[in-house]
């Protein structure tokens, strides 16, 4: 076998079914590029039906036995999978740079997120414990336990290809049920890494699989009936698709969809602690994060003095390749996605808003899909720019009159995944944890991003389902639960 993570120009990206590496055999394909550099790096060839319906059955045969299995004996390859990740988080970070263009210490922090995952799952013996009660009625014990459902699939999108996967992961194993990913064939040679990883981690052949594809294996897995559950991380509209298809099947399905996140500066905020947590969260990973706040609501009374502050840090953004430690912004995904921002910014411009920043025609050293952040004002409801993700490099201010103002505004959105609030105002915060329509909520921090042992919770359009991702939520997606009443004549 290669090196871990080695993929030449002329290799195939493969799947992993039935504890073996295989070549898909579907007739599409799809090119790995280096975004920074325009660098082939490999080719995605997409998964056929039948790929599908071998590995679904494989991962079925696989959790008959496997579920049965002590937990203890479950876990033991996530201890595994942790150590060797620990041990390969520096090589797994540059395939991830190389493929995607974050920079190299963004990726080693989504690394880091997504190990944080896999040590979660390890207490799935306690996680996973349900409730007993003795004489609940008269002679009568009751007891509730969790049990495994089959087997699940996880679609996971090109912008943490190293995270979100261990979103779901884990915790599908641990409970005792079998796993199917198929990541984004953008950027999968992150994704083979890992599972390189879990291949020398001792899983059972069947009980964690890899498929790559498109739409049409998408579908395939949303439509399959051996298919228990279904986990989507993406824009809304295939969110919205995921959630119908799934559900239509009669699946259990979680989708993550599209934001539109907002920071509140009040007028006692630090502000060039909130300005420069502000860019950041908006520039950070260029912008292709559904955590990233882009619209800042500043009061009045402070606007002048963040807006400068802001503006200066946006300045001292360095735009370049990922892998180069003085680069802060790195390329757009690809060059389509890269002409869209690019044209969301004009219309941005085109309905009044002011550009007091124009990035459009920064240079970086190397070749790719490159574009510099921008910064508007004057940003109202309705705009597009305000309105709409844009999943790029760019930040827009507005001034409100106070914190009431600024929740109602950013309460229009039709998302609700994520928002922050500086202040250092205990009732402005109270105030916006009961009142902001958003399911991850910050203070005095830039990003919303919950430690794995919390659930990961949009709202609004920027979620379609019950349970979410990470945490305690994961342990009821994956099982169910049985109830047993015992009477026993003494």
């Amino acid at each position: 076998m290669a090196p871990f993570g080695a993929v030449t120009e002329t290799e195939t990206v493969r799947n992993y079914a039935g504890g073996e590496w295989a070549d898909p055999t579907g007739e599409e394909s799809h090119p790995v590029v280096n975004p920074a550099t325009g660098e082939t790096l490999a080719t995605t060839r997409f998964s056929s039906e039948s790929d599908v319906d071998d590995t679904v059955s494989e991962a079925l045969a696989a959790f008959e036995t496997w579920s049965k299995q002590p937990v203890e004996e479950r876990i033991q390859p996530l201890f595994k999978l942790k150590q060797l990740l620990e041990e390969h988080q520096d090589d797994m970070a540059r395939t991830l740079v190389e493929e995607h263009g974050k920079t190299l210490g963004e990726a080693r922090g989504e690394l880091r997120r997504g190990i944080e995952n896999v040590e979660v799952a390890c207490g799935i013996p306690s996680m996973m414990q349900s409730g007993t009660l003795q004489h609940a009625a008269p002679d009568i014990d009751e007891s509730a336990v969790r049990q495994p459902q089959g087997v699940y699939t996880a679609i996971t999108p090109f912008n943490f290809p190293g995270m979100i996967p261990l979103w779901f992961l884990p915790y599908a194993v641990a409970t005792g049920n079998a796993f199917i990913l198929k990541p984004s064939e953008r950027d999968p040679l992150t994704s083979q890494y890992l599972f390189e990883l879990i291949d020398e981690a001792g899983f059972p052949p069947g009980v964690v699989s890899l498929l790559n594809g498109g739409p049409d294996t998408v579908n395939a897995l949303l439509e399959h009936d051996d298919v228990e559950g279904v986990s989507f991380v993406g824009s809304t509209p295939i969110a919205r698709h995921v959630y119908e298809t799934a559900a239509a099947n009669g699946k259990r399905v979680q989708a993550q969809g599209g934001a539109k996140n907002h920071v509140i500066v009040a007028e006692s905020a630090d502000v060039e602690f909130a300005a420069e947590q502000s860019v950041n969260s908006a520039l950070a990973c260029s912008g292709e994060r559904c955590l990233a706040n882009d619209v800042v609501l500043v009061d009045e009374s402070v606007y002048d003095e963040f807006r400068a502050a802001a503006l200066e840090e946006v300045e001292s953004q360095v735009l370049g390749n990922g892998l180069d430690d003085e680069t802060t912004i790195g390329p757009l995904i690809t060059p389509e996605h890269e002409a869209s921002v690019r044209e969301m910014i004009q219309t941005g411009m085109d309905e009044g808003a002011d550009l007091i920043h124009d990035g459009r025609d920064w240079e970086a050293d190397d070749d790719g899909n490159f574009l510099g952040p921008c910064l508007f004002e004057n940003v109202e409801p309705g705009m597009t720019i305000v309105d709409e993700e844009i999943f790029g490099p760019v930040l827009s201010l507005a001034t409100v009159s106070d914190i009431d103002e600024a929740i109602e505004t950013m309460n229009q959105s039709r998302f609700g995944n994520a928002a922050s609030l500086f202040t250092d105002s205990g009732r402005d915060a109270r105030k916006f944890k009961e009142d902001a329509e958003a399911g991850n909520l910050a203070i005095n921090a830039g990003t919303a991003a919950p430690m794995a042992f919390f659930h990961f919770g949009g709202q609004k359009d920027s979620f379609f389902g019950d349970l979410h991702a990470q945490g305690e939520d994961m342990i009821h997606f994956y099982t169910d639960k049985k109830i047993a009443i015992e009477r026993w004549d003494y």
